[in-house]
């Protein structure tokens, strides 16, 4: 994937870049999948010329549990397209696409 996005020439793209990633808290539990990580973000920023990547490191069950009790999760903040936000004060249909999207692996 970063490949393909590190083949888009950005200079004629109005607006900026985003790449939005998911991963899941239990995938960088060990240090081995942390190193991974920085590796796999250096490769993609210094040999690649990567332009911008955001993480949301949450996992499915906690975002669908927010969006069904919100009460109980109003400091849970979230990467949405270039900005930081409460979950629980997004609308639904914005909650339904950070649900929706891919949790990646390492």
């Amino acid at each position: 994937m970063f490949k393909s996005v590190s083949k888009l020439n950005t200079k004629a793209i109005t607006g900026g870049v985003l790449l939005n990633q998911k991963m899941s808290p239990q995938l960088l539990a060990s240090s081995d999948n942390c190193d991974k990580l920085v590796m796999l973000l250096r490769i993609f920023f210094n040999r690649l010329h990567g332009y911008h990547v955001q993480y949301n490191v949450v996992d499915r069950k906690t975002l669908v549990d927010a969006q069904k009790h919100p009460d109980k999760h109003r400091d849970l903040i979230v990467r949405v397209a270039g900005y930081s936000a409460f979950f629980v004060g997004l609308s639904k249909e914005t909650q339904d696409d950070i649900i929706e999207r891919t949790e990646q692996s390492i």
